[in-house]
């Protein structure tokens, strides 16, 4: 597997980040995070990389509220500065337009399996209140590569839960963020052993039986 540097972009707690730290620490995850940057300055994931010794920035989105051009060029500005294989939005809330040089290097992850609830709108618990509205029997989380499109490039990883009669919008959560913990980290190996081939809309994983 190839060592990877990692970019990160989150808007909040920064969990997610916070998972790769410790798949990296414990030697699951041959990578480094080399810069992590918040839409919002309150993120508190931008503690935690601090945390970590990792330099982060801020763009403040909603100083971009009716130019979402403008605050792509100030991400990828700011994202300009490091040197990066891999762009990962973790819990980043905000549409950018990413640039042909990073087409099928950067990933998303969304608490829902797509094509179901995804898009503008269907973020956090509002993902999983949907679901249980629905009435479906599962749901989960989905890896995927992104495109100018909210939640709808090629898919990567895709990890199920059972949706269980007794299920509240947080306990459901709670067992999709599971599925997330494994999926992220089994995406982004994947992608640094050389083994993903976007063809069209499907992901071909190299060397499955």
């Amino acid at each position: 597997m190839k060592h990877l540097r990692l970019a990160v972009l989150l808007s909040g707690s920064g969990r997610t980040l916070e998972n790769l730290f410790t798949e990296i620490q414990a030697g699951s995850l041959d990578a480094e995070v080399v810069v992590v940057g918040g839409s919002r300055a309150d993120a508190y994931g931008l503690e935690r990389a601090r945390n970590h010794g990792v330099p982060t920035f801020v763009v403040e989105s909603r100083a971009f509220k009716n130019n979402a051009a403008g605050f792509s060029r100030a991400i990828f500005e700011q994202l300009g500065r490091y040197e990066y294989d891999l762009l990962l939005l973790a819990g980043f809330m905000c549409l950018i337009t990413i640039p042909p040089e990073l087409e099928g290097r950067a990933m998303n992850i969304h608490p829902a399996l797509i094509p179901s609830f995804c898009g503008k709108g269907y973020y956090g618990h509002y993902v999983h209140e949907a679901v249980l509205r629905y009435g479906c029997k599962v749901s989960g989380c989905t890896v995927h590569f992104v495109d100018n499109v909210y939640d709808h490039g090629p898919i990567i990883v895709q990890k199920a839960v059972a949706v269980e009669d007794v299920d509240t919008a947080d306990s459901l959560a709670a067992r999709v963020f599971e599925k997330e913990l494994e999926a992220y980290p089994e995406a982004v190996r994947l992608f640094g052993e050389g083994r993903l081939r976007i063809e069209g809309r499907r992901v071909k994983v190299l060397g499955q039986p």
